[in-house]
């Protein structure tokens, strides 16, 4: 069950991350930012898209516990997951934005993905 979990997190992260390696603009839309700069788009794709590959690849290798290192790998994404959604209960106090979408949608996914990682780690269906 910890392998299908990891697995469908994974499966989120590498779809961000290659969206923002092939199409940065389109990645970043909804959120009203321009990227009208080769620097600015080089930073969507190293951001959302490099490091969203790279955390696709690490959550694969830790459904399969390579190593032994799914439970490590699946707590800190959980945290990483769960920082972001802080970072938009912040924005809450101090913006409030003004739509559900795209802000207040991706803090339930944040907060969703955080809580199947710990869960595949920290359930006794885990391994």
């Amino acid at each position: 069950m910890a392998a299908v979990l990891i697995g469908l997190v994974a499966v989120f992260f590498l779809g961000m991350g290659l969206l923002g390696l092939v199409a940065p603009k389109r990645l970043i839309r909804p959120f009203g930012i321009s990227l009208e700069s080769a620097t600015a788009r080089t930073e969507v794709r190293a951001v959302y898209g490099g490091f969203g590959v790279a955390v696709a690849v690490l959550l694969g290798f830790a459904a399969f516990d390579v190593g032994g290192i799914q439970r490590g790998v699946a707590i800190a994404v959980a945290v990483a997951l769960a920082g972001m959604a802080f970072g938009r209960l912040v924005a809450r106090f101090a913006e409030r934005p003004e739509r559900f979408y795209p802000s207040w949608l991706y803090f339930w996914v944040e907060l969703v993905l955080a809580t199947l990682l710990v869960l595949a780690v920290a359930s006794p269906l885990a391994g």
